[in-house]
Protein backbone atom coordinates (compact mmCIF):
# COMPACT_ATOMS: atom_id res chain seq x y z
CA UNK A 1 0.00 0.00 0.00
CA UNK A 2 1.45 3.62 -0.91
CA UNK A 3 2.21 5.83 1.78
CA UNK A 4 3.56 9.24 2.33
CA UNK A 5 6.69 8.76 4.98
CA UNK A 6 6.89 12.73 5.70
CA UNK A 7 4.94 16.10 4.56
CA UNK A 8 6.48 19.39 4.90
CA UNK A 9 3.80 22.28 4.35
CA UNK A 10 5.17 25.73 4.07
CA UNK A 11 5.02 28.95 2.09
CA UNK A 12 6.95 27.29 -0.81
CA UNK A 13 4.00 24.95 -1.50
CA UNK A 14 4.60 20.96 -0.49
CA UNK A 15 7.77 18.37 -0.38
CA UNK A 16 6.62 15.23 -0.06
CA UNK A 17 8.72 11.81 0.27
CA UNK A 18 5.76 8.60 -0.90
CA UNK A 19 6.60 5.08 -0.98
CA UNK A 20 4.88 4.25 -4.01
CA UNK A 21 3.52 0.90 -4.86
CA UNK A 22 0.34 1.46 -6.97
CA UNK A 23 -0.13 3.88 -9.88
CA UNK A 24 -2.09 7.19 -9.46
CA UNK A 25 -4.87 8.53 -11.48
CA UNK A 26 -3.98 10.98 -14.46
CA UNK A 27 -4.31 14.30 -12.71
CA UNK A 28 -3.06 17.87 -12.31
CA UNK A 29 -1.41 20.55 -10.40
CA UNK A 30 -1.59 24.51 -9.83
CA UNK A 31 1.95 24.64 -8.87
CA UNK A 32 5.03 23.21 -11.23
CA UNK A 33 6.08 19.54 -9.70
CA UNK A 34 9.53 18.24 -9.75
CA UNK A 35 9.61 14.47 -8.73
CA UNK A 36 12.98 12.28 -8.35
CA UNK A 37 13.59 9.10 -7.24
CA UNK A 38 14.66 8.76 -4.03
CA UNK A 39 15.16 4.86 -3.15
CA UNK A 40 13.79 1.65 -4.57
CA UNK A 41 12.64 0.10 -8.20
CA UNK A 42 12.94 2.98 -10.93
CA UNK A 43 9.63 3.73 -12.47
CA UNK A 44 7.80 6.52 -14.69
CA UNK A 45 5.42 9.21 -14.94
CA UNK A 46 2.85 9.67 -18.18
CA UNK A 47 3.37 12.99 -19.25
CA UNK A 48 2.88 15.10 -22.83
CA UNK A 49 1.35 11.10 -23.47
CA UNK A 50 4.25 9.21 -23.13
CA UNK A 51 6.03 7.17 -20.75
CA UNK A 52 9.02 9.24 -18.53
CA UNK A 53 11.61 7.44 -16.66
CA UNK A 54 12.54 8.45 -13.15
CA UNK A 55 15.89 7.12 -12.39
CA UNK A 56 18.62 7.72 -10.25
CA UNK A 57 19.84 9.52 -12.94
CA UNK A 58 16.58 11.71 -14.28
CA UNK A 59 13.85 13.76 -12.60
CA UNK A 60 10.89 13.70 -14.36
CA UNK A 61 9.06 17.71 -14.72
CA UNK A 62 5.52 18.56 -14.90
CA UNK A 63 4.25 22.13 -15.95
CA UNK A 64 1.52 23.46 -14.10
CA UNK A 65 -1.64 22.52 -15.09
CA UNK A 66 -0.45 19.62 -17.03
CA UNK A 67 -1.99 16.54 -16.77
CA UNK A 68 0.24 13.30 -15.95
CA UNK A 69 0.08 9.94 -14.66
CA UNK A 70 2.08 7.47 -12.35
CA UNK A 71 2.89 4.45 -13.18
CA UNK A 72 3.24 1.25 -11.51
CA UNK A 73 3.30 -2.38 -12.16
CA UNK A 74 1.39 -4.95 -10.31
CA UNK A 75 4.51 -6.86 -8.94
CA UNK A 76 7.06 -4.17 -9.11
CA UNK A 77 9.01 -2.82 -6.31
CA UNK A 78 8.31 0.24 -4.56
CA UNK A 79 9.88 3.36 -5.56
CA UNK A 80 10.84 5.85 -2.84
CA UNK A 81 9.19 9.34 -4.66
CA UNK A 82 10.90 13.08 -3.43
CA UNK A 83 7.59 15.54 -5.03
CA UNK A 84 8.07 19.19 -4.92
CA UNK A 85 5.02 20.75 -5.50
CA UNK A 86 6.15 24.61 -5.65
CA UNK A 87 3.96 28.04 -5.46
CA UNK A 88 4.93 30.18 -7.81
CA UNK A 89 4.81 33.10 -5.27
CA UNK A 90 7.05 32.09 -3.42
CA UNK A 91 9.59 31.87 -5.95
CA UNK A 92 8.79 35.31 -7.02
CA UNK A 93 9.87 36.48 -3.56
CA UNK A 94 13.34 35.21 -4.51
CA UNK A 95 13.26 36.03 -8.14
CA UNK A 96 10.81 38.11 -9.88
CA UNK A 97 10.59 36.53 -12.96
CA UNK A 98 10.34 33.06 -11.38
CA UNK A 99 6.56 33.90 -11.38
CA UNK A 100 7.21 32.10 -14.54
CA UNK A 101 7.02 28.90 -13.23
CA UNK A 102 3.25 28.90 -13.47
CA UNK A 103 3.21 28.74 -17.04
CA UNK A 104 2.07 25.80 -18.78
CA UNK A 105 4.97 26.06 -21.21
CA UNK A 106 7.60 26.57 -18.49
CA UNK A 107 9.55 23.24 -18.29
CA UNK A 108 11.24 22.70 -22.22
CA UNK A 109 10.65 18.57 -21.57
CA UNK A 110 9.26 16.47 -19.57
CA UNK A 111 12.11 14.01 -18.66
CA UNK A 112 15.83 15.37 -17.87
CA UNK A 113 19.06 14.19 -16.97
CA UNK A 114 20.60 15.23 -13.00
CA UNK A 115 23.99 16.85 -13.16
CA UNK A 116 25.98 14.87 -9.56
CA UNK A 117 24.93 17.98 -7.82
CA UNK A 118 21.67 18.23 -8.16
CA UNK A 119 21.42 14.74 -7.24
CA UNK A 120 23.25 15.28 -4.09
CA UNK A 121 21.19 18.46 -3.29
CA UNK A 122 18.03 15.88 -3.32
CA UNK A 123 20.14 13.71 -1.65
CA UNK A 124 20.43 15.67 1.45
CA UNK A 125 17.03 16.46 1.19
CA UNK A 126 15.82 13.24 1.26
CA UNK A 127 18.03 12.31 4.49
CA UNK A 128 16.40 15.43 6.34
CA UNK A 129 13.26 14.24 5.71
CA UNK A 130 14.11 11.00 6.73
CA UNK A 131 15.45 12.01 9.95
CA UNK A 132 13.22 11.66 13.16
CA UNK A 133 13.82 15.36 14.18
CA UNK A 134 12.40 18.53 12.98
CA UNK A 135 14.31 20.11 10.56
CA UNK A 136 14.58 24.04 10.31
CA UNK A 137 12.59 25.90 7.65
CA UNK A 138 15.69 28.29 6.43
CA UNK A 139 17.48 24.89 5.82
CA UNK A 140 14.47 23.31 3.98
CA UNK A 141 14.10 26.35 1.63
CA UNK A 142 17.72 26.61 1.02
CA UNK A 143 18.29 23.17 -0.38
CA UNK A 144 14.59 23.76 -2.38
CA UNK A 145 16.04 26.58 -3.89
CA UNK A 146 19.60 25.41 -4.70
CA UNK A 147 17.68 22.81 -6.31
CA UNK A 148 15.23 24.50 -8.44
CA UNK A 149 17.77 27.44 -9.24
CA UNK A 150 19.87 24.53 -10.80
CA UNK A 151 16.76 22.46 -12.86
CA UNK A 152 15.70 26.16 -13.96
CA UNK A 153 18.97 27.35 -15.54
CA UNK A 154 19.15 24.54 -17.34
CA UNK A 155 15.56 22.73 -18.27
CA UNK A 156 13.03 25.66 -18.36
CA UNK A 157 11.88 28.04 -20.51
CA UNK A 158 12.59 31.28 -17.64
CA UNK A 159 15.38 33.26 -19.38
CA UNK A 160 13.62 33.01 -22.65
CA UNK A 161 10.47 33.74 -21.37
CA UNK A 162 11.55 36.87 -19.39
CA UNK A 163 12.73 38.42 -22.36
CA UNK A 164 9.49 37.33 -24.65
CA UNK A 165 6.21 38.33 -22.11
CA UNK A 166 5.50 38.12 -18.39
CA UNK A 167 2.99 35.37 -16.72
CA UNK A 168 -0.40 35.25 -18.08
CA UNK A 169 -2.40 32.10 -16.91
CA UNK A 170 -4.64 31.27 -20.09
CA UNK A 171 -8.17 31.23 -18.54
CA UNK A 172 -7.75 35.07 -17.94
CA UNK A 173 -7.92 35.13 -21.74
CA UNK A 174 -11.48 34.46 -21.69
CA UNK A 175 -13.93 35.64 -19.49
CA UNK A 176 -16.63 33.06 -19.98
CA UNK A 177 -13.81 30.10 -18.84
CA UNK A 178 -12.65 32.84 -15.29
CA UNK A 179 -16.13 32.76 -14.86
CA UNK A 180 -16.50 29.15 -14.85
CA UNK A 181 -13.34 28.80 -12.66
CA UNK A 182 -14.57 31.14 -10.45
CA UNK A 183 -17.87 29.64 -9.70
CA UNK A 184 -16.46 25.76 -9.23
CA UNK A 185 -14.32 27.45 -6.74
CA UNK A 186 -17.12 29.05 -5.08
CA UNK A 187 -19.22 25.53 -5.13
CA UNK A 188 -16.76 23.00 -4.37
CA UNK A 189 -18.83 21.47 -1.62
CA UNK A 190 -21.71 20.87 -4.46
CA UNK A 191 -21.81 18.45 -6.81
CA UNK A 192 -21.12 19.55 -10.31
CA UNK A 193 -21.64 18.85 -13.85
CA UNK A 194 -20.49 20.03 -17.02
CA UNK A 195 -24.41 20.72 -18.44
CA UNK A 196 -24.39 23.25 -15.49
CA UNK A 197 -21.24 24.78 -16.01
CA UNK A 198 -21.86 24.99 -19.64
CA UNK A 199 -25.19 27.04 -18.74
CA UNK A 200 -23.63 29.14 -16.39
CA UNK A 201 -20.69 30.34 -19.18
CA UNK A 202 -23.65 30.63 -21.91
CA UNK A 203 -22.06 27.47 -23.69
CA UNK A 204 -23.34 24.23 -24.95
CA UNK A 205 -22.02 21.26 -23.19
CA UNK A 206 -19.64 20.48 -26.00
CA UNK A 207 -18.57 24.09 -26.88
CA UNK A 208 -17.96 24.52 -22.93
CA UNK A 209 -15.80 21.50 -23.01
CA UNK A 210 -13.84 22.39 -25.59
CA UNK A 211 -12.89 25.79 -25.01
CA UNK A 212 -12.18 24.84 -21.46
CA UNK A 213 -9.60 22.59 -22.26
CA UNK A 214 -8.38 24.59 -24.84
CA UNK A 215 -7.47 27.83 -22.33
CA UNK A 216 -6.73 25.78 -19.44
CA UNK A 217 -4.76 22.54 -20.52
CA UNK A 218 -7.02 20.24 -19.00
CA UNK A 219 -10.88 19.12 -18.99
CA UNK A 220 -13.09 20.53 -16.05
CA UNK A 221 -13.80 17.57 -14.19
CA UNK A 222 -9.81 17.69 -13.89
CA UNK A 223 -10.09 21.18 -13.05
CA UNK A 224 -12.01 20.32 -10.32
CA UNK A 225 -10.39 17.38 -9.13
CA UNK A 226 -7.30 19.73 -8.81
CA UNK A 227 -9.80 22.36 -6.69
CA UNK A 228 -10.56 19.72 -4.27
CA UNK A 229 -7.18 18.36 -3.87
CA UNK A 230 -5.87 21.48 -2.91
CA UNK A 231 -8.10 22.59 -0.73
CA UNK A 232 -8.19 18.96 1.08
CA UNK A 233 -4.23 19.43 1.38
CA UNK A 234 -4.65 22.93 2.84
CA UNK A 235 -7.54 22.04 5.55
CA UNK A 236 -4.91 19.22 6.39
CA UNK A 237 -1.94 21.06 6.44
CA UNK A 238 -4.32 24.08 8.46
CA UNK A 239 -4.41 21.20 11.48
CA UNK A 240 -8.63 22.64 11.15
CA UNK A 241 -11.01 22.00 13.82
CA UNK A 242 -13.45 18.98 12.47
CA UNK A 243 -13.47 15.51 11.11
CA UNK A 244 -12.14 13.65 7.57
CA UNK A 245 -16.31 13.37 7.19
CA UNK A 246 -17.10 16.71 7.38
CA UNK A 247 -13.90 17.95 5.37
CA UNK A 248 -15.29 16.00 2.73
CA UNK A 249 -18.67 17.41 2.80
CA UNK A 250 -16.63 20.80 2.34
CA UNK A 251 -15.21 19.32 -1.26
CA UNK A 252 -18.54 17.85 -2.30
CA UNK A 253 -18.33 14.12 -0.97
CA UNK A 254 -21.35 13.13 0.95
CA UNK A 255 -19.67 10.09 1.74
CA UNK A 256 -16.10 9.93 3.71
CA UNK A 257 -14.95 6.63 1.53
CA UNK A 258 -15.47 7.93 -1.55
CA UNK A 259 -13.40 11.16 -0.29
CA UNK A 260 -10.09 8.73 1.22
CA UNK A 261 -10.14 7.06 -2.10
CA UNK A 262 -10.09 10.13 -4.26
CA UNK A 263 -7.16 11.87 -1.80
CA UNK A 264 -5.38 8.04 -2.41
CA UNK A 265 -5.50 7.67 -6.03
CA UNK A 266 -4.66 11.05 -6.55
CA UNK A 267 -1.41 11.49 -4.08
CA UNK A 268 -1.16 8.00 -2.96
CA UNK A 269 -1.70 8.04 0.60
CA UNK A 270 -5.11 8.31 2.70
CA UNK A 271 -6.01 11.77 4.09
CA UNK A 272 -5.68 10.58 7.69
CA UNK A 273 -1.98 9.47 6.89
CA UNK A 274 -1.19 12.30 4.83
CA UNK A 275 -2.20 13.99 8.19
CA UNK A 276 0.10 12.49 10.53
CA UNK A 277 3.49 12.68 8.78
CA UNK A 278 2.81 16.29 8.09
CA UNK A 279 5.04 18.94 9.32
CA UNK A 280 4.44 22.53 8.56
CA UNK A 281 6.84 24.93 8.21
CA UNK A 282 5.67 28.22 9.50
CA UNK A 283 7.99 31.83 8.69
Amino acid sequence: MSTAQRIFHGAFGRIALLHMDAALVPHAHSECHVLLKAAGADSSFNVKGQRQPLTNRTAVLVNAWEPHGYNHEAEAEATLILALYIEPSWLAQMKRSLSLSARPDFFQRPCVELTPHMRSVSEAMVADMMSPGLVPRERVEELLFELLIGLFERFSEWRHLTRMYGPAETWMQDARIRHAREWIICHLDQELYADELARECGLSRAQFFALFRRCTGVTPQMFINTERMRRACEWLAEGRHGTLGQLSQSIGFSDQAHFTRFFRNHLGAAPSQYQRVLDRLSA
